[in-house]
């Protein structure tokens, strides 16, 4: 692979790429007005486009600000469709095939065919590992203080600049991390590109933890990431070298709740609690389909509940509760919701079609 990415903005700059990423910018949107109105007249709306790109006079439109509250209160900000078409033709054409390569095997965000369970999957191989060497060993968890909202713009672009030596695709880049905004921390929650530049962030972290260090057993998801070592020594020196990593290097801070503990108690880690021989569903997550289903339930009683809703939502939490040792507790659920004839569970074969 080249060390750097150098005069590759021009041969990927085609009407085809962003016809390809317009259909990957619209795929869960397509009946949005937005796309509706840029579809009217997509080719010259693209043919604009590609020459503001060519030209190099593209310049960003305004964000939308709106909260979420799950899992935890954050300010997302989104950018007008067309920007959104721009983000998808950066990543595919030049963040996946230059730069996502020189990732380590064993970080899990924002890549294709691996993701969260691939992670844990990962991680609980990793423990078995150890409890066969070791019997008893140390668990190290780690997750990044604030994490987007605190990524210096600044390393972050000098990051970059070693890879990127071309100069129209570098000056997109500094677009991308300075623009629209005045602050020199912080990257937008909810950009397509934010993602992928925050696993960029801490890639140089994972080299030094994988290559420097010699650490052998180490799971990266985002910024929330577990190590694991034989004993107490090595786990408290291991914290405090990656405390002072991320610190100095990446002028970010390591979260309060950062430490280290005995295999025994387990690790939470992408929506799971992980032991050796099995896991369960974090606290948080069963909380929330708790409250799903009591809502679900008062709404049923009301006659307003639109079952074909609640479908897509119930397969996906079954599908992700698969993952865990959890029969017992999709069954509790499951039965706890008053239509749960329309539902479909298991082997369950007498599902009544929905109304």
């Amino acid at each position: 692979m080249p060390r750097s990415l150098k005069e590759k903005y021009d041969d990927h700059l085609t009407f085809d790429a962003l016809l390809a990423a317009h259909k990957r910018a619209c795929k869960t949107k397509k009946n949005s007005k937005e796309v509706l109105k840029f579809e009217i007249d997509l080719e010259t709306n693209l043919a604009n486009l590609y020459k503001k790109l060519k030209n190099e006079t593209y310049q960003m439109g305004k964000y939308r600000e709106f909260i979420i509250t799950e899992p935890k209160t954050r300010i997302i900000r989104s950018l007008p469709y067309i920007d959104r078409i721009v983000h998808q033709w950066y990543i595919y054409e030049f963040i996946k095939p230059y730069i996502v390569p020189r990732f380590i095997k064993d970080t899990y965000a924002c890549i294709d065919g691996r993701g969260t369970h691939h992670a844990i999957d990962t991680l609980q191989k990793y423990m078995r590992a150890m409890r066969r060497k070791y019997g008893t060993y140390y668990i190290v968890k780690c997750d990044i203080k604030g994490f987007f909202y605190n990524i210096d713009r600044e390393v972050l672009f000098k990051i970059l600049k070693r890879i990127i030596r071309d100069k129209k695709l570098l000056a997109l880049t500094h677009k991308f991390i300075y623009e629209k905004s005045c602050d020199t921390k912080g990257l937008p929650i909810g950009n397509y590109t934010s993602q992928y530049f925050a696993n960029i962030y801490l890639n140089g972290m994972d080299h030094y933890l994988k290559e420097k260090i010699r650490l052998k057993y180490y799971v990266r998801y985002m910024d929330d990431f577990i190590c694991l070592v034989e004993k107490e020594e090595e786990a408290k020196e291991l914290l405090e070298l990656i405390r002072n990593y991320v610190e100095e290097k990446l002028h970010v801070e390591l979260n309060e709740k950062s430490s280290y503990f005995l295999n025994h108690f387990g690790v939470e880690f992408c929506g799971f609690h992980i032991y050796e021989d099995y896991r369960m569903l974090r606290k948080r997550s069963r909380k929330k389909m708790s409250k799903k289903i009591r809502k679900w339930n008062q709404l049923y009683k009301a006659g307003v509940l639109d079952l074909k809703e609640v479908l897509p939502s119930w397969n996906a939490w079954i599908a992700h509760s698969d993952h865990g040792s959890c029969y017992h507790l999709q069954e509790k659920f499951y039965n706890r919701m008053l239509f749960k004839e329309y539902m479909p569970f298991k082997d369950k074969v007498d599902v009544k079609p929905i109304p």
